[in-house]
């Protein structure tokens, strides 16, 4: 297996730059013939984990409503699978900004079993901010950045 490139320096002080948290109650739909959660479940929970975080931030008006003139595109995604999950369990994701481009922000992930303390999966992945009629790349706005720096706790670049 590929090694988690990202988790740095070591596991518990990764998961400790994390500020943003929800829960992903798994379905049953969402697991395979094998029983356990299916390998393209865990980037529908980062989806998830990805807009539930935009809401905190107060961002869902600005990007994630159908009259919104910018749009989140993802750039590209990787997840590491750790351990299996099962149909009701219950996983604590966390999320947050890793770093903060221009135009990009790269996003990491993490699925934890509640009740075991068990790291699931981990990811990474990289968005771009899209105007939605030019369908070109735009600056974050100000407002958002100051924002996601200081909820991040990130040292403001540029």
């Amino acid at each position: 297996m590929a090694r988690a490139e990202y988790i740095q320096p070591n596991l518990e002080e990764w998961l400790a730059k994390f500020h943003f948290k929800t829960k992903v109650h798994i379905r049953f739909c969402e697991t395979d013939m094998s029983g356990h959660v299916n390998n393209t479940s865990h980037l529908i929970y980062f989806e998830q984990g990805r807009v539930e975080y935009f809401d905190n931030m107060g961002f869902g008006e600005m990007i994630l409503h159908e009259k919104a003139e910018l749009m989140v595109v993802v750039a590209d995604i990787t997840c590491h699978y750790h351990s299996e999950a099962f149909f009701r369990e219950t996983l604590e994701m966390g999320v947050r900004v890793a770093r903060m481009g221009n135009r990009s922000l790269d996003l990491e992930y993490y699925l934890m079993a509640e009740n075991e303390k068990r790291l699931v999966a981990t990811g990474r992945g990289t968005i771009v901010l899209v105007n939605k009629k030019t369908r070109k790349s735009v600056p974050i706005p100000q407002a958002a950045r100051e924002k996601i720096v200081a909820f991040e706790q990130m040292e403001m670049s540029g």
